[in-house]
């Protein structure tokens, strides 16, 4: 036989599958529906199964205090309030537990920041074998807002749905993949071509627009941006970190790495290890530019050189002076590079996230071309790195502040040596090498630094009034 429950017209409720440990209540049997207290109410994910966003105060008075939410929408529905307006609301539906017993209730979202109470609870909630005893308060067992300053409790919170933007111009591998890693967790992953944003750029509400549209808040954005729209797609992610968007790769980041001479220049600032290089302006320093690399052979490469285009290597002194002279000639920007032979060909490509390398393929050139790139007709083995070459690919991706960086290295006899930091590696080669779900890994990074968390708002001091001078 079920016990039966006596409430008050006030109580202590839980919702723990919204991350809310403890809530009053008032219990108002004159209402059909039960409302919670929500603002910042965005809907996102597919048209055929579509999400709520929402954020909530859940102790009245206390607006520092601030619970992001997310929850399946199973209905929207017109609710007529106390004073007669009717409001469309979204409905979800999600656990309520009250001292040992924990039923499904539907709430309607609506802003309750004038009302006494955080949530309202009507009778569709109520269960038959619940009793209200009208003039009596707090019947069941009583909860403490003290809760929310609980570290335990916080990290117990409950996964919340992300909403997350690709920013990315091709339907390759690495999107396809985000895309439906991010699906199978539950998110909402939307791929954004970079070169169609435009930005509205002002001190108050700096926002992003996107094909007529201003888009929406993102917890994450994953930068895809491609080396030859670099300026650009650097600018937009800029403008996503003024509003305050968690950006996989920074704007700083990116543009140290995609230009060659800025990054080694990074690199030696860190003294990290990397062939010796060389740059020069002038056609009139090309003999001492050589000099300064060592004898040939040298590779001569363009600053903004990808996936092994314009990257040349010069057997001979005088083949390195004529590739120099033809760059010049076309004004092309190069730096001229030491040859480390003993690498014969191969590179070594680790990823890293988050601070760790997660995974490492050597990379071998195709016959007879001295380059390793895979999309040059490379292969790509899985290999297990010394601890030296792990700390080298962590500090480089360190020195950009990149989240997620493809470290590639050449084993030389003086130790590992940096050739390239990429902050948009390709996912198909390395997992394919490693058999490893590289993208599984990349979304545990954005999960636990995007996934919505209780967040305070730090409350300024008053200004102290100095007694003027005498």
């Amino acid at each position: 036989m079920t016990e039966t429950l006596t409430f008050g017209w006030e109580e202590w409720v839980a919702l723990p599958d919204l991350g809310l440990p403890a809530l009053k209540v008032k219990v108002d049997t004159g209402a059909r529906t039960s409302a919670l207290h929500a603002f910042d109410i965005e809907t996102f994910g597919p048209a055929t199964r579509p999400k709520v966003r929402f954020t909530i105060h859940p102790i009245p008075g206390r607006d520092d205090l601030i619970i992001p939410c997310s929850a399946p929408i199973i209905d929207r529905r017109d609710v007529t309030s106390s004073n007669g307006e009717a409001e469309p609301r979204y409905v979800i539906s999600t656990p309520m537990k009250v001292g040992n017993e924990s039923w499904d209730i539907e709430i309607t979202l609506t802003n309750r920041a004038n009302m006494a109470s955080r949530m309202l609870l009507g009778r569709q909630a109520l269960k038959d074998h619940i009793q209200i005893v009208a003039t009596d308060r707090f019947c069941q067992p009583e909860l403490s807002y003290d809760v929310y300053h609980s570290t335990k409790v916080r990290k117990s919170a409950p996964n919340r749905a992300l909403r997350i933007a690709v920013l990315s111009r091709e339907n390759n591998y690495s999107t396809r993949r985000l895309v439906e890693e991010g699906e199978e967790r539950g998110h909402s992953v939307e791929v954004i071509d970079t070169t169609r944003c435009y930005m509205a750029i002002n001190q108050l509400a700096p926002e992003v627009h996107y094909d007529g549209k201003r888009l929406p808040r993102y917890d994450a954005v994953i930068p895809r941006i491609g080396a030859s729209i670099t300026p650009y797609g650097t600018a937009v992610i800029r403008q996503f970190e003024t509003i305050g968007t968690y950006c996989l790769n920074g704007s700083a980041g990116i543009t140290a790495s995609r230009d060659k001479l800025h990054a080694h220049q990074v690199l030696a600032s860190q003294k990290i290890g990397m062939p010796t290089t060389a740059f020069a302006a002038s056609p009139k320093d090309t003999s001492n530019l050589i000099g300064l690399v060592g004898q040939a052979p040298l590779i001569v490469k363009l600053l903004e050189s990808t996936q092994g285009k314009g990257v040349v290597l010069a057997e001979t002194k005088k083949a390195a002076e004529s590739v120099i002279d033809a760059f010049r000639g076309l004004r092309a920007n190069f730096l001229v590079q030491q040859f480390v032979k003993e690498s014969a060909g191969e590179d070594i490509r680790c990823l890293v996230i988050a601070g760790k390398v997660v995974a490492s393929m050597k990379r071998t050139g195709a016959e007879g071309d001295f380059r390793s790139n895979l999309h040059r007709g490379g292969s790509a083995t899985s290999v297990r790195i010394t601890k030296e070459e792990r700390d080298t690919a962590l500090r480089a991706a360190r020195a950009f502040n990149l989240g997620l960086a493809g470290v590639d290295l050449l084993r030389s006899d003086t130790g590992p040596k940096v050739l390239e930091v990429n902050s948009s590696p390709g996912l198909e080669g390395i997992e394919k090498a490693s058999n490893k779900n590289i993208t599984g890994l990349l979304y545990d990074s954005i999960e636990a630094r995007a996934r919505p968390a209780p967040v305070r708002r730090r409350k300024l001091p008053a200004k102290s009034i100095q007694p003027p001078t005498t």
